[in-house]
């Protein structure tokens, strides 16, 4: 068998197995996982807000590297590297949040929800905790046993690709070039450690006067933010406490952060979208798109039935 050919074959089981996922699947097992997941998430939030784009860009983290199967919560061992110690999940934040979840799930559900359903639920409600968009999550996703760092850095679109290979990046995952637009806003924080990453590559503007070009151009500055490991800096400045598209409009201003974030002005449809939600008059549609997008998404490679297994702890096969 060619190497297209299997992998066809195994994109065709992945959409099988999407298709089992449900939104009433613990209704009988656990039928109150949606409300232990939103109160616990929440606990997070609201002392931290800007966890919400931290607990997201995990979720997009996760489905993009052998599917939304949590292999991105597991530690790694002696004998391999976990895909969280690759360079490009080494600025993830939010593990705490997850693992808080899953005591909480496991004390009334022992056994019964996954670890990538607790991180697909997570996910949504830390968005519409931040007054984003609320979208019914299908569930019914079991947990990985494999986790890899090597295949993070192979699979996740590094902050340098331009624009055509963000697009075929995002097709390797059935995701459309709209699915590429809608979902570049999901990461809207990152550590300042991550703008250090040789794998980075940042986009700076020409005038001094923008949010990022003069938050970046002073040495003095660039020497302190070399070892600041925990301090955030925000895709759109003023805006990490709630959900909005404003993103749209720094990268219409090129103001964006990567060079990733220029690139989208290099592309028909997705210099169109940009323009359509650079005004937040736009928000409701965008909202509309953000979920249907985040759905799409949340069933990349999913594992149902009997593969993979129930974690009873998130960073760690049973």
């Amino acid at each position: 068998m060619t190497r297209d050919a299997r992998n066809l074959l195994l994109f065709k089981e992945a959409q099988a197995n999407a298709q089992n996922l449900r939104t009433n699947f613990y209704r009988r097992t656990c039928p109150n996982v949606e409300s232990i997941v939103n109160q616990t998430t929440a606990r997070f939030i609201s002392r931290a807000p800007s966890l919400a784009a931290a607990l997201l860009r995990m979720h997009f983290h996760d489905c993009f590297v052998r599917g939304c199967d949590g292999s991105v919560l597991l530690n790694s061992t002696g004998n391999s590297t976990a895909e969280r110690d690759a360079i490009p999940n080494q600025s993830l934040r939010g593990f705490q949040v997850i693992d808080a979840v899953k005591t909480a799930v496991e004390r009334q559900c022992p056994g019964r929800v996954s670890c990538a359903d607790i991180l697909a639920l997570v996910a949504r409600d830390a968005v519409s905790q931040i007054n984003g968009p609320f979208w019914r999550v299908p569930l019914g996703r079991r947990d990985g046993n494999v986790s890899i760092a090597n295949e993070a850095l192979a699979n996740l679109p590094p902050p340098s690709f331009n624009v055509t290979q963000l697009i075929n990046s995002f097709a390797a995952q059935g995701l459309s070039v709209k699915d590429l637009v809608v979902l570049r806003a999901y990461n809207r924080g990152l550590p300042l450690l991550q703008l250090h990453d040789p794998h980075i590559q940042l986009h700076r503007p020409r005038r001094r006067g923008s949010e990022h070009g003069s938050q970046l151009r002073s040495g003095t500055e660039e020497e302190m933010l070399a070892t600041d490991t925990t301090s955030i800096v925000q895709m759109d400045p003023g805006s990490s406490q709630d959900f909005n598209t404003d993103y749209y409009t720094l990268i219409r201003k090129r103001r964006g952060l990567f060079t990733t974030d220029a690139e989208l002005l290099n592309n028909n449809e997705t210099s169109a979208y940009v323009r359509l939600h650079s005004t937040s008059s736009q928000d409701s549609s965008f909202f509309r798109d953000f979920a249907e997008s985040m759905v799409r998404m949340g069933r990349i490679g999913v594992l149902t039935g009997t593969a993979g297994q129930i974690r009873r702890i998130c960073s760690v096969v049973n």
